[in-house]
């Protein structure tokens, strides 16, 4: 596994913070994506909204533009409901802001809304409380609760669909599957991402990307002592 090039033009949080903490002069100002796309999952496809913020900002005057994924919801069964993606989009939103704000790096705050949406969705209020994030089962183990993890790693293409144009995609995603209390709970994350016809010259460093983010996971995991096998793309 490769390490990020502190170098190069930010792509994650983690980067920014260490340029802040370099001493740079950092701005940042993120701007919501909610994106219809077509996904191929395992030969099976099926329709989706991705929730991504791109932060763009400066540091020392050069600029650096990048996205993340915080969610994806489905009008159907085949990922988390819509509404349900959007309170677990903010809660990752409100943790990346917290860590800005930690490395006082200004940033407005603001948070994805059902209002953003084009569409109409049922079931908002039944769905609010359901909201589980992958953070709160680890946390379960600080209560003495034998938590473990699977996780299952996967390429998978989606076309995104701008007002204009389409965008094909290649997502790499993580299916985690939580054992917890004789309960099982699945969660879906997207790591990173590059264009599926610039393969060659962005594949590395959306691997890279990932396996930096999972690795950040892997530490939070063995912190709480979650039994789990480290896997990289």
């Amino acid at each position: 596994m490769t390490t990020t090039d502190e170098s190069r033009s930010p792509r994650r949080i983690t980067d920014l913070i260490k340029q802040k903490e370099m001493g740079r002069t950092v701005t940042c100002l993120p701007a919501f994506e909610i994106l219809p796309a077509d996904f191929l999952h395992r030969k099976n496809p099926y329709k989706a909204y991705i929730f991504l913020c791109r932060f763009n900002g400066e540091v020392d005057g050069k600029p650096y533009s990048f996205r993340k994924c915080y969610a994806r919801g489905c009008p159907e069964n085949q990922c988390s409901h819509v509404s349900r993606a959007i309170m677990i989009a903010n809660r990752y939103l409100q943790r990346d802001y917290s860590r800005l704000a930690k490395a006082e790096i200004t940033v407005d705050q603001r948070l994805f809304t059902l209002e953003d949406m084009l569409v109409k969705y049922d079931g908002y209020q039944q769905e609010h409380d359901t909201a589980l994030t992958l953070e709160d089962c680890i946390q379960m183990s600080e209560g003495g609760v034998k938590v473990d993890l699977a996780v299952d790693l996967e390429y998978v293409p989606a076309v995104e669909h701008f007002s204009n144009y389409e965008n094909s995609q290649t997502f790499l995603t993580a299916d985690f599957t939580v054992t917890a209390a004789d309960k099982k709970y699945t969660f879906h994350r997207c790591l990173s991402c590059y264009q599926t016809d610039k393969e060659q010259e962005e594949k590395a460093v959306g691997v890279e990307v990932a396996n930096a983010r999972l690795q950040v996971l892997y530490q939070e995991l063995a912190r709480n002592a979650v039994y789990h096998t480290e896997v990289f793309f």
